[in-house]
């Protein structure tokens, strides 16, 4: 189904309604189809209005872990998550530069900082409930360990990551998942869902938000009122490159997310006064440079980079990062600056593997590179012997010269290599990192990816690259799985003005709007977890507000 093109955002006057309801929820998602859901069962009728012929957005192509700090599984394992230390560790990620643990904020802003309490105060009742409706069971991950566990500000390393009950044994498919239980709860709880409209501006009355119109797919527009209040559940501006150049402030080649992202709501809330907030900040991650360029709309990002034998190198064929570290903290190598030789010297960087990573770590989940025979590998690179690889690498290099300011292999990438790799097996036979400290924490062994057993050795996400072919690359750069910045709100999902005044009618949940994370991942799941808090505070927030009247002014 084609989708309609985005027209102008600006507001228009209350008149001609062809639907109605209590709530509309736009967006049907991993925020919008919970939204739906609570406002539902608060009793409202909600109609649900989503840009693609499908539900899911982004969500559909996660695996879905949730970060919920202080779960029903940690209160009765006896596992202590006290609302002060969760904070302590978010503050301390999100801020750093800020983060003091004395000051009543701790360092955070006043607004930060509220909405941090409101993830820890309404994720856990946000899990419970989905889970009791029948809409979102789950399993507990005890043993999932944090991104950042061994901060002395985590208190509760463990323990806060949830996944679909029926998502498989890696849980990997825990987005499939998800979508298809949220989606049947809401068809069978009778919530109106439309998909096919792309919502183009808000109707407002009375400076109140009091509906939508949107386009359908074939060009018919289509107004429907919102009795109480309209929620916005759109995600983030990821395949909008005018946003992406002009707010996120490193060279990110789109990414991850549904190709429906498009940052819609920036200026449908610009457009009425909304400010906006940490528009330079993305969920960011390794992803191929081929696909990425290509919007590919299958393209996961590198949660989990395999391989045990395996390497990046620069341009120069040097080193350069600890290959296991979250996809997060990954990614922001490619964003490096040099400002001696003005250019980015990691923007796109070379996955190196051997036969024995081939044969033992190949996988098509999580975004992973090195895939098994009869999957699609357009992406690898191969080569007899080191020579040959750097050649063909340096030969699709030349295809995107147009993308990447012309970067090319250095003429000393070669030795380099050689130098490189012989430097990485030493280390690998010892079973220690002395450059990067690859498999020194809980989160690098938990993304290590399939490997060859090998018995009593050191370090387990290590191993020596073979003296002979095949060899095998991969062209890798950094991508957003989704941005973080939009319109700010309150604790309860209200979108303000900017004199920080709630907009009567207008809600954000998600990606869509300003995340209180800022420049940090604090773990698996820390995108969704705090999605599921907003989608119910939100809920109850726009089932209080009251019917607004309607005027043609």
């Amino acid at each position: 189904m084609a989708q309609a093109t985005r027209g102008s955002a600006a507001p228009i006057p209350a008149a001609g309604f062809t639907a109605e309801a209590d709530i509309v929820v736009v967006g049907g998602g991993g925020g919008g189809l919970p939204a739906a859901l609570f406002s539902r069962w608060l009793g409202n009728d909600v109609i649900l209005l989503e840009k693609a012929a499908e539900l899911g957005g982004t969500a559909r192509k996660a695996a879905f872990w949730y970060w919920v700090p202080n779960n029903a599984p940690m209160r009765t394992l006896g596992i202590e998550d006290r609302e002060e230390d969760c904070l302590r560790y978010m503050a301390r990620l999100s801020r750093p530069r800020e983060y003091d643990p004395d000051h009543p904020t701790l360092g955070l802003s006043r607004w930060e900082y509220q909405l941090c309490r409101a993830i820890y105060e309404s994720a856990s009742p946000a899990a419970e409930l989905l889970a009791q409706r029948g809409a979102l069971t789950y399993r507990h991950c005890a043993d999932v360990p944090d991104y950042w566990a061994e901060l002395p500000e985590n208190a509760a390393p463990r323990g806060r990551v949830l996944v679909p009950s029926e998502a498989g044994e890696s849980m990997s498919d825990g987005g499939q998942v998800a979508i298809r239980m949220l989606s049947a709860a809401a068809r069978r709880d009778g919530v109106d869902i439309r998909t096919g409209h792309r919502v183009q501006r808000l109707i407002r009355s009375g400076g109140a938000v009091v509906g939508v119109e949107a386009d359908t797919a074939d060009g018919e527009p289509c107004r429907v009122r919102a009795r109480k209040a309209v929620v916005f559940a759109t995600g983030g501006f990821t395949h909008n490159a005018e946003l992406r150049r002009n707010f996120v402030s490193v060279p990110v080649y789109g990414g991850c997310a549904a190709d429906t992202n498009e940052g819609d709501f920036v200026p449908i809330a610009s457009a009425v006064g909304a400010q906006l907030r940490n528009m330079n900040y993305a969920w960011m991650c390794p992803v191929p440079l081929e696909k990425a360029v290509a919007r590919d709309p299958g393209l996961v990002g590198m949660f989990s980079v395999a391989g045990d034998s395996m390497l990046f190198v620069n341009r120069h064929g040097r080193r350069v990062v600890n290959e296991k570290l979250p996809y997060n903290e990954l990614a922001q190598t490619f964003f490096q600056w040099d400002p001696s030789a003005a250019e980015y010297p990691n923007l796109v960087l070379v996955q190196v593997w051997d036969r024995r990573s081939q044969e033992h770590s190949a996988s098509t989940e999580y975004g992973r590179l090195i895939v098994p025979p009869g999957a699609d590998n357009a992406h690898v690179i191969t080569g007899q012997t080191l020579d040959e690889l750097a050649g063909r690498v340096d030969e699709r290099l030349a295809r995107y010269v147009g993308n990447t300011g012309g970067l090319r292999l250095a003429d000393d990438f070669t030795p380099n290599l050689k130098a490189t790799i012989e430097r990485f097996n030493q280390m690998a036979r010892e079973g220690v990192d002395r450059d990067f400290h690859r498999g020194e924490r809980a989160v690098q062994v938990l993304f290590n990816g399939p490997v060859k057993d090998e018995p009593k050795r050191a370090n387990p996400t290590m191993w020596p690259l073979a003296d002979n072919g095949p060899y095998y690359a991969a062209l890798v750069t950094g991508g957003t799985l989704d941005t973080k910045g939009g319109p700010k709100t309150t604790p309860d999902g209200q979108v303000v003005d900017d004199t920080d005044r709630p907009i009567p009618g207008l809600y954000g949940v998600g990606n869509c709007v300003a995340s209180a994370s800022a420049q940090a991942y604090w773990a698996g799941g820390a995108t969704l977890g705090p999605i599921l808090a907003f989608a119910y505070r939100a809920a109850h927030a726009a089932h209080a507000e009251p019917v607004k009247d309607i005027s043609t002014d």
